[in-house]
């Protein structure tokens, strides 16, 4: 696979050493030892600079990018290492360095990730398609990836097409397809992407990707080929996650299909095989050992074949690095490093020159912290550079007008100028036109009859970030980047059937007791086809009469059924809504910020409506202020790293959900 000139340099521009040591050098290894003991698959690997009569290859892996091009936002900038040592890390242009001179001698070096590279959650990437992040990959010389959860937040087809192939996804120069920092339009990644679980719903199941993929390296004297087999996985369950819900997609069984496929790779005559695994664990807090290790990946390691020789994992934003018995008793390393460019991976294998297979107790793996005491790579300086200039532009561009203020500030029936705008988005992106690189909807596109959207709920994150305050100096100009901050955290709008028993559970569900027997309000935003009342006198679960929701003029009617809108997080249940669960033929829709900046684009002028959709009855009023019995809305917390910074909003929408696809014992969920 060719690579673009700017790449940094690695294993095809590496000169021949001959015959070799397994570690870059001798200062290689004391500096590796300076940032924490490597994990040795045995005491035989100590001696391991001398067994130069194997076959040495380095691998080198990130995990987690989340097109986090700068630097890993507040405190994941720091992490700990042996002696609790910290480190400051992050920014791909440090990276750029670093891989130099870990490839540096190496004849033998594979780059690659577990996933989850993209779906940028910093700006300057997710402002441009994530394109950007495709570009610096390129430049630091990926050879392949596998597919992670977030690399289907939008479809495979953007996967393939897109992000792979360079093609226009829809509308160039203004969805995607932008001008790169070497002048040229985007024309794709310069790697592939695999995974062997994530299938077509339905049918035979295909994989929607390729599964593993073959490397070859070269004896020391130039003489040999020996295939390495990497299998590719991504998270179980990722087609049910709100981000990546793509209903026509599936995942498979982990430990079935990697054994599948190791067996399928010796079939093949490969007898080195890795496992790239997009699911996590945790263990510990020191980015070079491991302790306690818990979680999935850890559980897959001590059950999958033994023919792997080594275990790469991702998915829960951890850093360790340790050996693990395979289920013979053989130790194989199982690593993960981190996100955001935290860490780097260094596996070093001894392959026999004969049979090409590990010489497992020679294994030796390193976790390297991507710091920022080095000076930057100028080939990926240029592109950090680049892209953070033009999202300043971007930011400012003007995309559409408003009237007047449209604000958080809610009524006494918990209505708002804000939630009202919001739920008319959501309306309209549910009765968008399908959209034929929406590969992954299986049913039909039935537009939506009406929308609700969670402006407080009782568990999760809101889709709301801000208000969109009218700025009188422009005219009330509506920019991309207020746009793109005030409504959306990554998650598509869908549309589903559900009925008219469910609507009206639904909005009964705005009203809770809580812990303290105090009654709380999670209210609801309807569109505007929608009117309703609730009774604030009533109990608990006895607040709505079907007959006083209206949904274009007509009364509800419990028996029928309903085309609604929702954000997918909505209909999963991610903020506390139970009653929408078994919503039936579902349609993904384009992402929320996305689709909310199409909107704009789309109306030109916005202009605040009268905030009458929702009234109450039976409320008692004293000095301005509902009384106790329309209930007390509790405010999502913003969620704040130890320093204080926001975490990022995509990641908080996960953390903060009601129902998390898995769970661990330090309640975390994967991201």
């Amino acid at each position: 696979m060719t690579k673009q000139a700017t790449t940094v340099a690695h294993r095809h521009s590496s000169p021949d050493p001959g015959r070799r040591t397994f570690l870059t050098s001798l200062g290689g290894l004391a500096a590796s030892y300076a940032l924490g003991t490597p994990a040795l698959a045995a005491d035989a690997a100590r001696d391991a600079a001398s067994a130069d009569e194997y076959v040495d290859v380095q691998l080198l892996s990130i995990t987690d990018l989340h097109g986090f091009l700068q630097a890993a936002p507040g405190t994941n900038s720091v992490i700990t290492g042996s002696g609790g040592r910290r480190y400051t890390v992050g920014g791909v242009a440090y990276l750029g360095t670093h891989l130099e001179r870990l490839r540096t001698g190496r004849r033998n070096s594979l780059f690659f990730t577990p996933g989850d590279a993209f779906s940028g959650w910093e700006f300057d990437a997710a402002a441009f398609a994530d394109e950007p992040t495709i570009e610096a990959l390129n430049r630091l010389g990926l050879d392949f990836a596998t597919a992670g959860n977030h690399e289907f937040d939008k479809s495979p087809a953007m996967l393939r097409k897109h992000m792979e192939q360079g093609v226009p996804f829809p509308v160039e120069g203004q969805d995607s397809s932008f001008t790169d920092s070497s002048g040229s339009r985007f024309h794709g990644a310069d790697f592939r992407y695999y995974s062997a679980n994530t299938v077509w719903s339905g049918g035979d199941r295909p994989t929607v990707l390729p599964p593993y993929n073959i490397e070859y390296v070269s004896t020391a004297d130039g003489q040999r080929k020996l295939p390495i087999g990497f299998i590719h996985l991504t998270a179980v369950g990722t087609e049910l996650m709100p981000g990546s819900f793509q209903p026509g997609l599936a995942t498979l069984d982990a430990v079935a299909t990697a054994d599948a496929c190791a067996a399928r790779l010796k079939e093949l005559g490969v007898n080195a095989i890795v496992l790239s695994l997009h699911d996590g664990a945790v263990a510990g807090t020191d980015f070079n050992s491991g302790s306690n290790p818990s979680g999935p990946a850890y559980d897959l390691a001590l059950r999958v074949s033994p023919a792997i020789d080594a275990i790469v994992t991702g998915h829960w934003h951890h850093r360790f690095n340790l050996m693990l018995p395979d289920p013979a008793g053989i130790p194989r390393p199982l690593v993960g490093a981190g996100c955001y460019g935290q860490v780097v991976n260094e596996i070093s294998l001894r392959l026999d020159p004969q049979t090409g297979r590990v010489v497992r107790e020679l294994t030796v793996s390193v976790n390297h912290p991507n710091t920022r005491d080095v000076a930057p790579h100028p080939a990926l300086k240029e592109v950090v550079d680049y892209w953070a200039g033009q999202a300043v532009q971007r930011d400012r561009t003007r995309i559409g007008r408003q009237t007047g203020s449209f604000l958080r500030t809610r009524t006494a029936a918990g209505e708002s100028t804000m939630g009202d705008l919001v739920a008319d988005w959501a309306l309209w992106a549910g009765r968008r036109p399908d959209d034929p690189d929406n590969d992954a909807n299986v049913h039909p596109n039935v537009p939506a009859q009406l929308a609700l959207v969670a402006l407080a709920p009782t568990a999760g994150q809101v889709v709301i970030a801000g208000d969109l305050v009218r700025d009188a100096a422009s005219d009330g100009a509506v920019t991309f980047g207020a746009a793109w901050r005030a409504v959306g955290f990554g998650d598509p709008v869908v549309t589903a059937w559900v009925t008219g028993r469910q609507i009206h559970d639904v909005l009964e569900q705005q009203w809770t007791t809580g812990p303290d027997g105090g009654l709380r309000f999670a209210p609801l935003a309807v569109s505007g086809n929608v009117r309703y009342r609730f009774d604030a006198a009533g109990a608990v679960g006895d607040r709505v009469d079907p007959a006083e929701v209206l949904i274009d003029g007509k009364p509800l009617d419990l028996g029928a059924r309903y085309r609604l809108a929702a954000l997918s997080y909505t209909f999963l249940g991610y903020d506390g809504y139970p009653a929408l669960a078994g919503f039936r033929e579902p349609y993904r829709h384009q992402r929320d910020f996305e689709s909310f900046v199409a909107y704009v684009r789309e109306r030109q002028v916005l202009a605040p409506q009268p905030t009458d959709r929702v009234t109450v009855r039976g409320a008692r009023l004293a000095g301005g202020d509902v009384a106790a019995e329309v209930g007390v809305v509790e405010e999502p917390q913003v969620m704040l790293l130890p320093d204080g910074t926001p975490v990022p909003r995509a990641e908080a929408a996960i953390l903060a959900a009601a129902r998390p696809p898995s769970a661990r014992a330090d309640g975390r969920p994967p991201c």
